[in-house]
């Protein structure tokens, strides 16, 4: 072999530049990351997974129905299921982060449907968009809580209102529904947030609220009244009808008042605890604290009377009847009807000044005077009855005392007491009139008026009466037939009286204007009678001057006679 065969070729190893990841594999990264964006987006959103148990599903549904507070939306309802028990319906709702501060133990969620509430229609746009859950949240800071109970009707107070609540107290409920209205001199101040039953179910407790600034007026003199529907009353002032207002008529409603004097005093606290009256007239009574209790005896009727009628001293009221009952008296031998009242002194001004003396010698002081106890009827319409205190200065002498801590007041018969015992006097003195002689009496009188009727002298009599009768037919002819002619000439008469008077004025008229008081013989008549009058004083002084001095027709005037 020789070198000169040919060489064989090397492999050269040539370098390229690295490879790119394609663009493609770019989009499953962004999904990634935007996938994981909105898994943390969502969850940091979240807010708590509550439930809440209502007694109906009222038409939630899950995915559908939400949860809004001032119509922004809180939550979305996750399902709707019914407890074990198929009593109620539990709901699942997711909350957003933004109502994780809203919810505590203290927030109050119900179901957003049309009804019919606190006097007004609510919730009709749900008719279209379907019903939703509201919430309430509390003012005050409460505790984390997730399971709720939902309430069957929305809270009457859907807002922070600056006021104050108060319990009030009653017997029964009546006619007041939740959010009544409160009214204050016929404003609406407040309304009613509920009830519960009191201790021993013996009372129900009414949570009432009065909104700034009007809760200021409510002090712990004030009275509340229930001033619920139509109020009819008939009593001794007629048929009087009162409403408080188109509100309280179809809701029912609380009013209250506070006395003049009670305005000084200090507000009442939050929660203060009030009686609630059934009538406006139930709590003016009420302002009255002292009370004097009575019995009174009657053994007359006591028809119309019974609890609650008045006591009244001249047609004024000073009390009530509180009790009306029948019992045998064994001292008497008698039924008599004991009358309990009381009498209320301070609607009496100025009793202080008498208060010192106790009630007892106070009373036996005007029983002294006459003053006595009646039953009159205060209305002849219904019949119903009042105890009337009246003086009657003739009254016999009575006692008062005490008897089972009562003061026994002295009694007097009614005004219809003593009219039924006029008549049945009356009626008495008939029954006895002898009605047998006086038919006799009577028969006999008319059997003798009869006789003298059909008697000769009458007879007589009648006849005399005819004649003297045709007399003055005849007398009353004559008369007309001369006095005739007279009666013809009196107008002429008349005429010439007439011309008579005329000529007799102006002759007046002429003797006035000659000799009158201004005319001018007047005038000379009177310097006349000045001058005789002026004569006659000469006259009187010469003859006093010749009286005392004779010598002076000899020898004249002398200066001594003047002197004197």
């Amino acid at each position: 072999m020789s070198d000169s065969s040919p060489s064989i070729p090397h492999a050269v190893v040539q370098k390229k530049g690295r490879r790119r990841v394609s663009l493609i594999w770019a989009i499953p990264v962004v999904t990634v990351v935007i996938g994981g964006w909105l898994v943390w987006d969502t969850y940091a959103k979240r807010g708590p997974l509550i439930s809440i148990t209502f007694d109906q599903g009222d038409g939630l549904a899950a995915g559908q129905s939400v949860v809004k507070h001032r119509d922004v939306t809180l939550g979305t309802v996750t399902s709707v299921k019914l407890t074990p028990d198929m009593n109620h319906v539990v709901v699942k709702i997711q909350m957003t982060r933004d109502a994780t501060p809203l919810i505590s133990n203290l927030t109050k969620f119900w179901v957003v449907k049309p009804r019919f509430f606190a006097g007004s229609l609510e919730g009709l746009g749900t008719l279209l968009s379907g019903p939703y859950i509201d919430l309430l949240p509390s003012p005050d800071k409460g505790k984390p809580q997730t399971v709720f109970t939902g309430l069957e009707d929305p809270p009457v107070l859907q807002s922070v209102v600056p006021g104050r609540n108060f319990v009030l107290h009653a017997d029964r409920i009546g006619s007041v529904s939740l959010g009544a209205p409160i009214f204050y001199r016929d404003l609406q101040v407040g309304q009613i947030l509920g009830w519960d039953i009191g201790d021993m179910a013996k009372s129900v407790t009414i949570h009432a609220f009065v909104r700034a600034p009007y809760d200021a007026y409510v002090h712990d003199d004030s009275r509340f009244w229930n001033a619920s529907g139509l109020a009819v009353k008939l009593g001794a002032d007629g048929v009087q009808v009162k409403v408080q207002s188109l509100d309280a008529l179809l809701l029912g409603g609380i009013a209250f008042s506070t006395p003049d004097d009670a305005t000084a005093e200090a507000e009442s606290a939050a929660g203060t605890s009030f009686p609630l009256y059934d009538t406006q007239d139930d709590a003016d009574q009420a302002s009255y604290d002292r009370r004097v209790p009575f019995v009174a005896y009657f053994t007359g009727s006591v028809a119309g009377l019974g609890p609650g009628s008045p006591v009244t001293f001249q047609g004024l009221r000073i009390g009530q009847v509180k009790s009306v009952d029948m019992e045998y008296d064994s001292a008497t031998n008698t039924v008599r009807a004991p009358v309990r009242f009381e009498v209320e002194p301070q609607r009496i001004k100025n009793i202080n000044k008498v208060a010192s003396r106790g009630p007892l010698a106070n009373v036996q002081a005007l029983v002294a005077s006459g003053l006595r106890a009646q039953i009159q009827k205060s209305n002849l319409l219904t019949g119903q009855s009042e105890i009337a205190l009246t003086i009657l200065p003739n009254a016999a002498k009575a006692d008062v005392t005490f008897q089972n801590n009562e003061i026994v007041f002295p009694t007097a018969s009614g005004a219809l007491d003593s009219i039924t015992t006029s008549v049945s006097t009356l009626l008495a003195k008939i029954n006895n009139l002898p009605f047998d002689q006086m038919s006799a009496s009577l028969t006999t009188t008319l059997s003798g008026l009869a006789n003298l009727t059909n008697g000769p002298q009458t007879k007589q009599a009648v006849a005399s009466l005819a004649g003297t009768l045709a007399a003055s037919q005849s007398l009353v002819k004559q008369l007309n037939t001369e006095v005739g002619p007279a009666l013809k000439s009196l107008p002429g008469l008349t005429k010439q009286l007439k011309a008579a008077s005329v000529n007799l004025n102006t002759m007046l008229v002429s003797a006035n204007s000659t000799y009158g008081g201004d005319s001018h013989f007047s005038r000379q008549l009177e310097q006349l009678m000045t001058q005789l009058n002026d004569m006659t004083q000469s006259f009187r002084a010469l003859s006093d001057l010749l009286t005392s001095h004779p010598e002076a027709l000899i020898r004249g005037r002398t200066n001594a006679g003047v002197e004197q």
